[in-house]
């Protein structure tokens, strides 16, 4: 079967069957002017993986594909010209208990200040600046004052080791690091012997105590009694099609990869965002609180908000903790994007208030949820009519739920990097929180695919950004085939890796996502399953795990996570762990049971209140209902080798502490693997 290739254009949703550098030209510097930073350097080139490489930008005849290209400095600038006074950055509560904000002025001369102060220190055209700490306007403005000096933005994952540190910096020939305290200064200090390039470091929050550790107040003065030729100088060398940010893969298998992105890769995917979305100029308010270091967060919070003139608040370390909705109330945000874990934990939070409801409220609250729900799934099916009963019910509850999470006046709730159980997505839709799902990867600068808040699903991972194109390779007799991505947000190669850059690009620059996936009539795309995570039992059987995962996942939901095993296997059985309480201060999990978990424990007669009591005594209530949610799932199968046929229960839920989760919160099936070979050669025993 064909290859088929979908994107977005201005008129709908179209398909065809081209390949899509048939109608392509690229863009020359007559285009853009001969002096930077908005121009177009000279290659003949598609990808490369030298951080001084350029590479060509391919235009089309798309309407968003066509637009000139421009650097970041170049979009900043036309931002602040057209919006100098507008707030840009609001920070996370101050010892003082107050808040600093930045206009947009204020923001971008502060990253001139920035970028002045790492040319004194001695960043080189190319070289890096790395960054570790927690979301603040320090992070964005270090971020953005790299790329304005030349040098290159790389984020580090604040759960790194002091040797992942040492990796990332010496891979990406770090002058600088920009750490926020004492703690990760602390990796830093361990092994900077061991960075030959590394020039300054610089804390952002608090004063160091350490010699040739510079404040940032330090930085600043720097940066102020530095003249502007300099950066002058640099600003007209950059071209908007060279590298300007690094983003380090999680490295679940083998060493992280550095996936470089241009100016152009960036802006485009953050268009792209800007029209799909219909984002409104100076009238988006966002929160930033997800890791930096990861694509999303970058271009939602940092490109995406300087294209929009949007007002970026940023809560507190502690907001995967708990604290994420003190500074929703503050914040009132317009676009609120969480990971699954985030959304699952609002659910059990809202989960525990509802349980100490009385009969009255719980009778109303059902009542609601059911009105909402009916509403939504009607509008689906094409019937769009708000009677009274979801009227009321939107005033009576719906309405107040989002006023106590700071959500009245969000209208898009968004989730990403991993799928989010359908049975959470009912419930926020049952409440007037309709949850639409964003695909992509750091290779393609973040987003590719985004559900319609207008035409909601509850499945599938919605239809690609304005501008970009889809298509499924080597599709089987199911309709699956491996998701291909193209477009100008297509990255330019990993850094210093030819080979592996091979294998994620082809020819006609497709990227290969590995993952597979099906497409529908309406153009929608669902991923189905990973290639490389595909189990081939020992009866030659291809099985995607993902899907069975999710199937026990629905048909229970006392469990937090599943993974399936079986490669080289007989037959399929499964890891399961329950949901249980998560430490407040290190996100480890805990022994004792969820609250839900302890209601539903209770009302199938079993005692347990730990994970241990369960496994220890190999609960028969528990154990019995976990089997027959299997068997239930196992209904659905397409075949008999597709069917589990054993289950163990682990000791504790998957975690980033406990190491099962990589920094962005995919599951590291290696890693789960080689932690319970023993639990796991006992099911085949």
């Amino acid at each position: 079967m064909s290859a088929i290739q979908f994107h977005r254009t201005a008129n709908g949703f179209t398909g065809y069957d081209k390949e899509m550098n048939q109608s392509v030209r690229y863009a020359t510097a007559s285009e853009t002017g001969l002096d930077g930073p908005d121009q177009v350097l000279a290659t003949d080139v598609d990808t490369t993986c030298e951080s001084n490489g350029k590479v060509r930008i391919k235009l089309d005849k798309n309407e968003y594909n066509s637009c000139i290209p421009v650097s970041i400095p170049g979009a900043f600038t036309k931002t602040v010209n057209l919006y100098p006074d507008h707030i840009a950055l609001v920070s996370s509560l101050g010892d003082d208990g107050k808040r600093t904000m930045y206009t947009y002025r204020e923001y971008e001369q502060t990253v001139k200040t920035v970028a002045k102060a790492f040319l004194e220190l001695g960043l080189e055209r190319h070289y890096a600046v790395c960054l570790l700490g927690f979301n603040s306007p320090e992070w964005f403005i270090a971020d953005l004052a790299a790329i304005y000096a030349g040098g290159l933005a790389a984020g580090i994952y604040t759960t790194n080791s002091p040797e992942a540190c040492q990796y990332c910096a010496e891979h990406s020939k770090a002058n600088i690091i920009v750490v926020e305290d004492k703690k990760q200064l602390g990796k830093i200090l361990q092994i900077k012997k061991d960075l030959p390039d590394l020039k300054a470091i610089i804390q952002y929050s608090g004063i160091p105590t350490e010699k040739d550790v510079l404040s940032w107040n330090d930085l600043l003065e720097i940066g102020k009694r530095a003249s502007d030729s300099k950066l002058l100088s640099v600003l007209k060398t950059i071209g908007a099609n060279e590298c300007c940010t690094l983003v380090y893969t999680s490295g679940t298998v083998g060493k992280p990869k550095a996936v470089m992105l241009s100016h152009d890769n960036l802006l485009h995917g953050a268009r792209s965002l800007f029209t799909t979305m219909e984002l409104k100029t100076k009238t988006e308010t966002v929160v930033s609180y997800l890791p930096l270091s990861h694509i999303a967060a970058q271009v939602c919070d940092i490109i995406a908000s300087v294209l929009a003139a949007s007002t970026v608040y940023f809560a507190d370390k502690n907001a995967l903790r708990g604290s994420l909705v003190e500074t929703l109330l503050v914040a009132q945000p317009t676009v609120l994007l969480a990971v699954p874990r985030v959304w699952e934990k609002i659910y059990e939070k809202m989960q525990e208030k509802a349980h100490s409801n009385g009969a009255i409220k719980t009778w109303i609250a059902r009542w609601a949820k059911s009105q909402g729900l009916y509403y939504h799934m009607n509008k689906m099916n094409g019937v769009d009519y708000k009677n009274w009963s979801y009227i009321f019910a939107k005033w009576l509850i719906f309405d107040k739920i989002k006023a106590a999470l700071g959500l009245q006046r969000c209208r898009l709730f968004i989730t990403a990097a991993a799928p989010l159980n359908i049975n959470i997505k009912k419930y926020f839709l049952s409440l007037d929180i309709p949850i639409i799902e964003a695909y992509g990867m750091s290779e393609c600068g973040g987003a590719h695919t985004i559900g319609d808040y207008k035409e909601y699903r509850l499945y599938g991972v919605g239809i690609p950004l304005s501008g970009v194109y889809t298509k499924l390779d080597n599709i089987d007799e199911h309709g699956e085939g491996e998701v291909c991505m193209g477009g100008r947000h297509v990255f330019m190669g990993y850094l210093n890796a030819p080979e592996k850059t091979a294998e994620a690009t082809d020819k006609n620059g497709w990227l290969h996502s590995g993952d597979l996936g099906k497409i529908d009539s309406n153009g929608i795309l669902s991923i189905t399953g990973r290639i490389k995570e595909l189990i081939i039992t020992s009866g030659g059987e291809n099985v995607a795990p993902l899907n069975i995962e999710h199937a026990i996942l629905s048909e229970l939901p006392a469990l937090s996570n599943t993974m399936l095993i079986g490669d080289k296997r007989k037959y399929l059985t499964v890891l399961v762990t329950l949901k249980s309480n998560v430490n407040s201060e290190t996100g480890e999990p805990l022994d004792t049971l969820n609250p839900d978990v302890l209601k539903w424990a209770k009302s199938i007669g079993s005692n347990a209140e730990t994970v241990t009591d369960v496994i220890s005594s190999r609960d028969p209530f528990i154990y019995e209902e976990i089997d027959k949610a299997i068997k239930r799932a196992n209904a659905h199968a397409i075949s008999n080798a597709q069917k589990v046929q054993k289950f163990e229960i682990l000791p504790h839920d998957f975690s980033i502490p406990t190491g099962e989760l990589g920094p962005t919160l995919k599951l590291r099936r290696n890693i789960v693997t080689n932690m319970y070979a023993d639990l796991i050669e006992k099911m085949y025993q």
